[in-house]
């Protein structure tokens, strides 16, 4: 039988679907989304059939300019995201208290933040929790970068950072600018963001 160039690449392009199905059978979707490629086929995902945002909530898009909207502060008072973290990146962090896998990232967090200091990226962190429940989380495990709270919905912080479908923890890297570099599904293994916060 004759393989024509449409045949070959089907042939590839099947055998390349193989693959990666049999890798995240094996080792589940840890490694591919540890990637830069897998991250943004897991943001399509996440886009894809996802609810529609409620009308007048601007959700952020890699390379796109982040809507302004408030982050209201853990301690009282608000932020202006991204206009009060200007000048230098920042790293937002969705999490919530209930979240094993976001409580396991948070002192990986907090060490890029403390490595980082008053010249680098910046991190914040945005529990999508009760604020009484966040305090007493972080009363146990303490952070030093700077935490908002808001409720989860279809408009929280999450959905405008790009998060449709909610899933946690969500990061996002923005420029010094207000630009969305980054988005990522999932927690930073140990040593992990600091590569991913320079690429």
């Amino acid at each position: 039988m004759k393989l024509t160039t449409p045949r070959i690449l089907l042939v590839a392009l099947a055998a390349g679907t193989l693959g990666v199905v049999a890798s995240l059978l094996v080792s589940g979707p840890g490694p591919l989304l540890r990637t830069e490629p897998g991250q943004r086929l897991a943001q399509q995902v996440l886009q894809t059939n996802a609810p529609p945002a409620p009308e007048g909530v601007e959700v952020a898009k890699r390379g796109d300019a982040v809507p302004e909207f408030p982050v209201t502060r853990l301690e009282g008072g608000e932020w202006s995201l991204p206009d009060d973290f200007s000048g230098r990146p920042l790293l937002v962090n969705i999490w919530a208290s209930w979240c094993p896998p976001c409580i396991e990232e948070m002192p990986e967090l907090d060490r890029f933040a403390r490595a980082e200091g008053a010249e680098g990226v910046q991190v914040l962190g945005i529990a999508l929790d009760d604020p009484q429940a966040v305090r007493d989380f972080l009363a146990q495990v303490p952070v030093q970068y700077p935490q908002g709270i808001d409720s989860p919905g279809n408009a929280d912080a999450g959905v405008r950072l790009g998060n449709p479908r909610g899933v946690l923890p969500y990061s996002v890297l923005i420029s010094a600018e207000g630009q969305v570099l980054k988005q990522r599904i999932g927690p930073f293994e140990h040593g992990e963001i600091d590569g991913w916060a320079r690429q």
